[in-house]
């Protein structure tokens, strides 16, 4: 699953650390998520759409072969 993750965090101008104290995670989840290397809960993905102020399918992107 591909995110943007990355690209809101610019926009809001948090760091990792600052965007994982803002949804209780570490910041090595903040980093694998953005290399794609951790798919996070439903919960998780919720909060982070609810912090950017966006749908999670804007945040989320499933791959054609997911």
């Amino acid at each position: 699953m591909k995110n943007n993750i990355k690209i809101e965090r610019a926009r809001y101008n948090l760091t990792q650390a600052d965007l994982a104290g803002k949804i209780g995670v570490s910041r090595q989840t903040i980093n694998a998520m953005e290399k794609n290397k951790y798919v996070p809960s439903t919960l998780l993905a919720l909060k982070i759409a609810r912090l950017f102020k966006k749908p999670v399918e804007d945040i989320f992107l499933l791959e054609d072969h997911e």
